[in-house]
């Protein structure tokens, strides 16, 4: 066990339904503070259900959900909106705001909770392009000018508005090209340990997990079967993960991952 401060994000006895389906079966989950967890499982397995439940997108039946030391069954609707504020949220599609511009999205989180002068917002968000690797020259552009790449970069630039302590991730890399999806990898590693973030990313590609992740869960049935370093998932004896991880060795690559998960979850 480790002490509470050492934890991120603490999910307890976690259940979420939709009618009888369960989706979310007594789930029980730590994120470490300052790790990179990667959340796996196959289509319907319930891992972006769990991501929107952990940030209060989706509600839970029962359990318990801590985030940065906050029970928020137990807390008032001011601390929770406080600690909203404490981590950021890239969605798969980027999920930007296609009447505004690239500059426009990153400011959008700001002008909500930030009282700052026009012109030193604007320098703010201009910095937060330029660290995920965009130019000023790009906040001008609408999402319809962006590529896959760009608008991702984008959507990661917004999470990181705020200056959080915690940032979700919700596949990442789908839809990318290998090179593109290999450089986002860089990316997010070099933020991670750049401003010390903890990180919990839902993700199919096996390469990021390589890249990217410190530690590995496994969802099946609405349930962690494992979590544990990439080493020691590879040494699960679990008919589900085994054939998960062994397509990185049988030569899978990114490539193939991509291709088997364009659909979605």
């Amino acid at each position: 066990m480790h002490p509470d401060g050492d934890i991120a994000i603490e999910v307890e006895n976690l259940t979420v339904a939709f009618g009888r389906h369960v989706v979310i079966d007594r789930l029980d989950l730590s994120v470490r503070r300052g790790e990179v967890l990667g959340l796996v499982g196959g289509s319907g397995s319930g891992k972006s259900v769990l991501l929107r439940s952990i940030i209060g997108l989706l509600p839970k039946k029962d359990g318990r959900i801590r985030t940065l030391g906050l029970d928020r069954d137990a807390a008032s609707e001011d601390d929770v909106r406080a600690e909203g504020r404490r981590w950021g949220v890239l969605f798969q599609q980027g999920a930007l705001f296609s009447s505004l511009s690239a500059l426009e999205n990153v400011l959008f989180p700001m002008r909500e909770h930030l009282s700052l002068p026009a012109d030193l917002m604007r320098e703010l968000g201009l910095a937060k392009l330029q660290m995920v690797g965009l130019s000023r020259e790009d906040g001008d552009k609408m999402p319809s000018a962006l590529s896959g790449g760009m608008t991702k970069r984008v959507g990661l630039a917004r999470a990181l508005a705020l200056d959080p302590e915690v940032v979700f991730l919700d596949e990442p890399t789908s839809g990318l090209d290998p090179i593109a999806a290999g450089e986002f990898d860089t990316l997010i590693r070099t933020l991670q340990r750049t401003l010390g973030l903890t990180v919990f990313m839902v993700t199919h590609d096996l390469q990021s997990l390589e890249n990217v992740c410190d530690r590995v869960a496994a969802l099946e049935s609405g349930r962690i079967l494992a979590i544990g370093t990439l080493a020691e998932m590879h040494a699960v004896r679990h008919p589900w993960i085994q054939a998960y991880f062994h397509a990185r060795h049988a030569g899978a690559g990114r490539n193939a991952t991509l291709s088997q998960t364009s659909g979605g979850h």
